[in-house]
């Protein structure tokens, strides 16, 4: 079974994510997931057992930053630690890495070299 994705996502530019987020209640939780869910952006979001948040994003119109940017405003943070600033650099490289490609116009280099005359 196949999840099927929002029509304003690409597919091959989708970010998963997973943040273990600290001080929010259930009802700063709902609030958070709703958001996140009704955000364009955002192809899914779900809470999981340990506070854990999963996120499925279209990396050319949302970023990692913007969602701890949206966890904070909530009221929570991520969990304090050298793994968690592990990901985040990693997420944050691939963030980028994702925005590049979706700007790089391709080109083809199979052709054969122009003639000279």
């Amino acid at each position: 079974m196949t999840k099927t994705h929002k029509a304003t996502s690409q597919e091959q530019f989708l970010m998963h994510r997973k943040l273990t987020v600290q001080g929010l209640g259930e009802r700063q939780w709902e609030e958070l997931i709703q958001e996140l869910n009704n955000n364009p952006g955002v192809d899914f979001a779900e809470r999981k057992s340990g506070n854990q948040l999963h996120v499925t994003y279209d990396g050319t119109h949302y970023s990692t930053d913007e969602l701890i940017e949206l966890i904070e405003a909530h009221g929570g943070g991520l969990k304090p630690g050298w793994w968690t600033r592990r990901k985040l650099a990693g997420y944050r490289f691939t963030d980028e890495n994702v925005r590049a490609n979706a700007k790089h116009v391709p080109v083809c280099c199979s052709k054969m070299p122009p003639m000279k005359k």
